[in-house]
Order: structure tokens, then sequence, then C-alpha cells
């Protein structure tokens, strides 16, 4: 009962949700939820095949799936804990720790393995309050591909007009020419020389380097004050 017999998500069934939000872009983050779970255990093991539970144990709540092995007639369980959501904070619990006992199954583990999805403030619909920014537009996954390892090798991120905001590009064949406008930008805002860049990663041509390096150059400066604020 290896995670192998666990079908893949489909495009339909990933949500994204906004991680962050500056005046640059926002970033992205892709997450299934407790139904995907519910359909898939379904489907691989049948309504009968399957059980969860939850336990409190030092005030917080646990879940545990167990699967029936037909080979051995034993029920295989596997546990995991939840976190507390801002609202209804014991059906958050329990969703979350169910949806995290499911990915110890192998339902979903393939998300950990998604590039980091940067979209640009000119594919966005920012607004600013304050001295924060906010982004209004609601995103979906139109389509993904995977590798024969179970990891994503393809990705598609389309907005709710359906107008396309981000696309894994193939390996070794560069960022785009908006991702590098976006990185400019990020070392306008830090006041980090492309230069420091390069040498820190060892980049020849930045406009060349692979969509998860990229990703990390990102990630380090969305971490780096302002050199304004600064």
């Amino acid at each position: 009962m290896g995670n192998e017999n666990i079908r893949l998500l489909r495009a339909g069934e990933i949500e994204c949700r906004v991680a962050s939000v500056s005046e640059q872009g926002i970033s992205l983050l892709l997450y299934k939820d407790a139904r995907v779970d519910q359909r898939i255990l379904d489907e691989t093991f049948g309504i009968f095949g399957w059980k969860r539970s939850h336990q409190c144990i030092d005030g917080s709540l646990y879940c545990t799936v167990e699967i029936y092995n037909k080979e051995t007639g034993m029920w295989i369980s596997k546990q995991d804990v939840g976190t507390t959501g801002f609202t209804e904070k014991e059906k958050s619990q329990a969703s979350d720790s169910f949806k995290r006992a499911c990915f110890n199954w192998g339902i979903g583990r393939e998300l950990y393995t998604a590039p980091f999805i940067w979209v640009p403030a000119s594919n966005v619909n920012l607004q600013k309050r304050g001295d924060k920014y906010y982004c209004n537009n609601r995103f979906s996954v139109s389509s993904i591909g995977y590798n024969a390892e179970r990891e994503i090798s393809a990705l598609t991120v389309v907005n709710e007009k359906g107008t396309v905001v981000y696309k894994l590009r193939a390996k070794n064949s560069g960022i785009s020419a908006e991702q590098m406008d976006s990185l400019k930008a990020e070392l306008s805002r830090t006041g980090v020389a492309m230069e420091t860049v390069k040498n820190r990663y060892h980049i020849d041509k930045p406009e060349q380097m692979s969509e998860e390096l990229y990703g990390k150059v990102m990630q380090a400066l969305s971490k780096t004050n302002s050199v304004i604020a600064a």
C-alpha cells in the first residue's frame, strides 16, 4: 500500500492561495481540501476500506486515518496533528489534521514539489490600504503535469478571467521577460546589486537561471528590507 497506488492530483482538485503580497507582485501556494482527500480515499480503497478518528492529545487535535489491508486483514493507521485557523477553531483543527494525515498516506504529497509561484504586479489587481498591499484576484490551476518521480514538471495558473498569470517553463529554458523585470524591481527595492546576486548564486547570465534558482533568489529578496525603509 505505497503511495504509488494513490493517483496524483488533477488540476481541478488543486486550489491556489495568496501567500505574500508586495508592491512588486504576489506569491501563491498550492493546496488541497478535505473533500479531495475523501474522494481519493473512496476511489483507492473503497468507501468501506478506510476510516478516520480524532484524538485530543495535550490540547492538540490529532487525526488518525486507517486503511484496511485486505491481504493481512488488518487496519493500518497513520496520524498527524492539525493547526488552528482564524475562525471555527475546532472545525479548522479537525480538517487540517485530516488533510495532514492524508499527506502521510501520500495524497497530494506532490504539492511539496511545487515551484515558487511568483506573479508580477502587472498581472494582478493590487490595492493599497495604509502601508499594506492586497490582491483581489482569484486564481486556479488550469493544467498540471508530473514526471516519473511524481514531481510537478508543468504548471499553468490562471486568474478568474482565465488569463494565464504563471506558467512553469521547461528546465534550462531560462526565465521569462516578466520574471526578469520582477527580479530587477526587487533589486531596485532592496538596493541589492545584480552583481551581488550573480556572485552569491554563481550565475553568469541571470536570464538563463532555472525556475528553481529564480524562486530561491526571489524568496531571499522578499525577506530583505526596502532600501527606502532602511
